[in-house]
C-alpha cells in the first residue's frame, strides 16, 4: 500500500485501474489507463480530503524509444484549500494517441488539449472545439514530436485571416 494518504486513497478507489504510482520527494505521480482519465480527474476534484480543483497544466509529450506506449498526456493538478498537488499521467499508443477530454471535469482544459493535439498530435474524443491552436490550418504533421523534420517549413497558399467573418 501507498505510504501517502493521496496515493493510497487513488489506488484504492481505482484498484486495477493505476498502472503506477509513485511519490518521489512529496512529488506524487499516478499513471492511470486511458479510459479511466475522466472518471479519475472528477474523483481527483470532488473527493473531500483530496479536492483538486485547480488544474494547473497539461501537455502532450512524445517517448518515439517507448514501444506501446510513445505517447503521454501528463496533468498537473493542485488543491488550493489543501496544499497538494499530483502529476497524473496517461500513457498512449501511437497507433491510437486518443484519450477522453477532460473539459468537462476543468473548463481551462480546452485549450491545452487543443495545443496538445496541435503540436503533438494527441486526439481528444468529446472535446468541443479541436482544431489546431497554434499552427494554421494548412499545417502538415505535429511540430513537437520528435521525429518531425524540424527544418521542415509550411507557408500558407492564400493570405490567412486575423479576424474570421462569421
Amino acid at each position: 500500500m501507498a505510504k501517502n494518504p493521496v496515493l493510497a486513497k487513488v489506488k484504492s478507489a481505482f484498484a486495477g485501474e493505476i498502472l503506477s504510482c509513485r511519490d518521489f520527494r512529496g512529488d506524487l505521480t499516478v499513471s492511470v489507463k486511458r479510459d479511466k482519465i475522466v472518471a479519475l480527474c472528477t474523483f481527483l476534484r470532488d473527493d473531500p480530503a483530496l479536492l483538486f480543483d485547480l488544474f494547473v497544466d497539461l501537455c502532450g509529450v512524445h517517448y518515439p524509444e517507448r514501444s506501446g506506449a510513445e505517447f503521454e498526456v501528463v496533468f498537473h493538478l493542485y488543491s488550493v484549500k489543501l496544499h497538494h498537488r499530483i502529476r497524473v499521467k496517461v500513457p498512449l499508443d501511437a497507433r491510437d494517441a486518443e484519450v477522453d477530454s477532460c473539459h468537462e471535469v476543468w473548463k481551462g482544459v480546452n485549450w491545452y488539449e487543443r495545443e496538445a493535439y496541435d503540436l503533438v498530435g494527441i486526439r481528444f474524443r468529446n472535446h468541443p472545439n479541436l482544431r489546431r491552436l497554434l499552427t494554421h490550418e494548412e499545417f502538415v504533421g505535429h511540430a513537437l514530436r520528435k521525429d518531425y523534420p524540424y527544418w521542415k517549413r509550411h507557408k500558407l497558399s492564400k493570405p490567412y485571416p486575423v479576424i474570421r467573418d462569421k
